[in-house]
């Protein structure tokens, strides 16, 4: 029943949209856009801090009217970043975190545009990746995570920053083709060629952005670092051809293959083969 309301629902907006592009085409894209790139949960207030992260030293970070939080679990001098997909924030790290502080390291996880406490209400890749290049320059990490469009973002921010720095990166659960996703969103509300068109423009405008070139495909064959990719079968949010496509692009990278763990991809023995692909470069990973 519920699915049957929010078709409804996501319909009737669509068709909204829709008319009011043949009155008002730069409203109705606009609106479009904003309904895309709006996150409806993964925001916090201080006060709700969740428990995880009320143990981790936290930093408020501005850039272009614009701000952002870090979370520090202090370590050692080897550094890891964690960096969260859509509609989360950094406590959805909670659960590797034990299986990172086995190595001793400084752990930073960050809330991305619009999520947790940082500000905002647009979620985007780009600026997503220039907060990551914050903490990178001041912080240095050696290994980065990245969960869903997190693990997209370090993707796309590998192949933009070139951070030589970052020896390994793991990508969990990454989409590849954004047009995938933007297909299915024009698709979810039924809207038409000129909403479609006008979104495109959107991200040339805006970003400097082709949609045909924004992938982690494309991302990824532009990364010469070591990465560890893995994507459960079983994901009906970002199927998993997804992660093929970014494995047969980038050449020091190991698919790993898992099933029955859906998108969210918790899991110990995941955990376990992660922390063993960072900190022991003798371990073979199994593909399975």
């Amino acid at each position: 029943m519920k699915k049957i309301v929010k078709t409804i629902v996501a319909k009737s907006i669509g068709a909204y949209i829709n008319l009011l592009s043949y009155i008002a085409p730069n409203k109705a894209v606009q609106l479009a856009y904003a309904l895309f790139s709006e996150p409806r949960e993964g925001k916090f207030t201080k006060d709700k801090l969740p428990a995880i992260l009320q143990e981790a030293e936290t930093t408020t970070h501005y850039h272009h009217n614009a701000h952002f939080q870090t979370y520090i679990w202090s370590g050692n001098q080897t550094v890891i970043l964690l960096v969260h997909g859509w509609e989360s924030n950094a406590s959805r790290w909670e659960n590797i975190l034990p299986y990172l502080k086995k190595s001793g390291s400084t752990i930073i996880a960050l809330d991305g545009p619009a999520h947790g406490l940082s500000s905002g209400k647009e979620f985007n890749i780009p600026q997503y990746a220039s907060f990551i290049n914050i903490v990178a320059q001041k912080h240095q990490p050696q290994y980065i995570i990245g969960h869903s469009l997190g693990a997209k973002t370090c993707l796309y921010y590998q192949a933009t920053y070139q951070n030589n720095a970052i020896q390994k990166m793991v990508i969990l659960g990454s989409p590849s083709d954004f047009k995938v996703i933007l297909h299915n969103y024009i698709q979810m509300l039924g809207l038409n060629t000129t909403i479609y068109k006008g979104l495109e423009k959107h991200y040339k405008t805006h970003f400097d952005l082709n949609l045909k070139d924004f992938s982690g495909k494309y991302f990824a064959s532009q990364i010469t670092t070591k990465g560890f990719i893995a994507h459960d079968i079983s994901d009906s949010i970002v199927l998993f051809k997804e992660a093929q496509k970014i494995a047969q692009h980038w050449k020091e990278a190991v698919l790993v293959e898992t099933n029955g763990l859906g998108h969210s991809m918790h899991d110990a023995a995941l955990y376990t083969k992660i922390a063993h692909f960072l900190f022991d470069s003798n371990t073979f990973i199994s593909k399975k």
